[in-house]
């Protein structure tokens, strides 16, 4: 069973492609931070290790493995085409 892991922070790289701007996802839980890698995280998702969530107004939205032109990345599940949920989360330390 996946363990649920909210994100509360991201790193960008310097691409301007919205498909290509999360090189981490970070958060805190139990006492301890974390940080994964874009391809760390898709490895845990599809292995079943962890799922992720954002909290966006209120509500938790899941963060789901997405494809385009052939690469896979990170967005939630109810963004649109353009993901921007994630990218819209502070800097992590």
């Amino acid at each position: 069973m996946a363990t649920n892991l909210q994100v509360f922070c991201i790193n960008k790289t310097d691409r301007y492609n919205p498909h290509e701007r999360i090189q981490n996802i970070g958060g805190y839980g139990g006492g301890t931070r974390w940080k994964h890698s874009q391809q760390q995280a898709i490895g845990f998702i599809e292995s079943g290790q962890f799922m992720y969530y954002v909290s966006v107004g209120g509500n938790s939205v899941w963060v789901i493995i997405a494809v385009h032109n052939g690469n896979k990345y990170l967005k939630t599940q109810n963004d649109g085409v353009h993901p921007d949920n994630l990218l819209s989360l502070p800097e992590c330390p």
